[in-house]
């Protein structure tokens, strides 16, 4: 495993270990619209490195290391840690805007940075495949990338459960914008992905004049 990814792995698990031990540890380091708004911006950051439990921990991680060999292998070890880091932020200050009149807003997990990672990886290597429980048969990964944009668009229309929606929208742009940015050769390459993976983002802009 790649020095980098193992390192973000491990700052993941330390960090949510902590937070499901300390209380106080948890809420002072979790996004929260109005500790932000009383100027604790570092919240942006360390909330990416928190979880809620170990099943939204290992889901996270897991999808990490499935798919950030991709983006390193195409791109290396710093542009990989810049798309993370730039995604991580990103999908933070999405929630805070999409969630500013409402300071109770909470919110904890690495989905954001992680959800960015996944859209580069689709991006880069359309030709992956997933096996996705419970359908035991292997789906393209642009139908997964579609499909999960679409779900998080709803979800933050219903706000179901205590998923943060908008923070997976907002790393899923970041991804998005950044590889294609690195590499635009992919528009001329995968036309009707780019095309594809455009058409739930456009529609996210349109939400919030649509309420």
């Amino acid at each position: 495993m790649n020095k980098i990814l193992l390192f973000i792995i491990i700052a993941n698990v330390l960090m949510s270990l902590k937070g499901f031990s300390d209380r106080s540890f948890f809420e002072k380091f979790k996004f929260n619209v109005g500790g932000i708004k009383n100027g604790e911006h570092f919240r942006h950051v360390t909330s990416g490195f928190l979880h809620v439990d170990y099943m939204h921990l290992f889901f996270n991680m897991y999808a990490l290391y499935l798919f950030a060999p991709i983006v390193i292998e195409s791109f290396g070890v710093l542009f990989f840690g810049l798309i993370y880091v730039i995604c991580l932020i990103a999908s933070s200050y999405f929630s805070f805007f999409y969630h500013k009149n409402d300071n109770y807003y909470s919110a904890v997990g690495a989905s954001g940075a992680v959800v960015g990672i996944v859209y580069a990886a689709i991006l880069l290597y359309p030709e992956m495949t997933l096996i996705m429980f419970p359908l035991p048969i292997p789906l393209p990964g642009y139908v997964f990338g579609i499909g999960y944009l679409i779900y998080s668009i709803y979800g933050m229309k219903k706000q179901l459960g205590n998923i943060g929606h908008s923070a997976h929208l907002g790393g899923a742009i970041a991804g998005y914008l950044l590889t294609l940015a690195i590499a635009p050769s992919i528009i001329l390459e995968h036309t009707f992905l780019v095309v594809g993976l455009a058409i739930p983002i456009v529609i996210l802009f349109l939400m919030p004049q649509n309420k």
